[in-house]
């Protein structure tokens, strides 16, 4: 079990590295939700159910969607919701 906890510690490290590295922003979002998911899986094993709930949906989930939306609608060209057209 100790095996298992220090190689989820470093995949934990290693997605982080390679979501700050990237330059292409989709891959960047990808292993965020990655670093997510071996989060949740690292509470569950130090029994922490709740927060490993809460990482999985917040953090995996609607960080993941938020962070998708955002970038479909930056390559599309809207700046701005509130934008006044012309």
């Amino acid at each position: 079990m100790i095996i298992l906890k220090y190689l989820l510690l470093i995949f934990v490290v290693a997605t982080a590295y390679l979501a700050i590295t990237f330059e292409e922003e989709l891959i960047s979002i990808i292993f965020l939700s990655i670093f997510s998911i071996i989060l949740t899986t690292l509470y569950l094993i130090h029994n922490a159910p709740d927060v490993a709930l809460a990482e999985a949906v917040i953090g995996a989930g609607l960080n993941t969607a938020i962070f998708m939306t955002v970038i479909s609608q930056v390559r599309e060209g809207k700046d701005s919701i509130f934008r006044e057209d012309d």
